[in-house]
């Protein structure tokens, strides 16, 4: 894996519009949208793995239908692993990749910050 760029080069070196027209964190932010998608992260960042269960309860009003939608967006993005156990009784686990897992300083960045600024 190459080394990131310093946040200096990263000023100089990423124009702001990309060739697609969008700044450069646009498809991430893109990534994350939907109402459930950075909650089952931020959760899996806690604790994992989680059974659908565990998340639909964690959750908090969620329908099965939104929370399968939002796990199935992100197992396609490559951001979760979704394991399924043919047992009696079944179940299926979910919990991050590495690609998942990289986001932990960031949701912890993120987190710090809004403890810094929102009451």
């Amino acid at each position: 894996m190459n080394e990131p760029m310093s946040f200096q080069e990263f000023r100089e070196q990423v124009p702001i519009r990309t060739q697609g027209g969008s700044c450069a964190v646009t498809p991430v932010v893109h990534m994350f949208q939907g109402k459930w998608k950075l909650e089952i992260l931020y959760g899996l960042c806690v604790k994992s793995p989680l059974r659908f269960g565990e998340l639909r309860k964690m959750l908090g009003g969620v329908t099965n239908s939104a929370l399968t939608g939002a796990l199935r967006e992100l197992e396609a993005d490559g951001l979760i692993l979704r394991v399924q156990f043919n047992e009696i009784p079944p179940h299926v686990e979910y919990s991050l990749t590495t690609k998942g897992e990289d986001l932990l300083p960031i949701f912890y960045s993120i987190a710090m910050w809004g403890l810094k600024y929102i009451p």
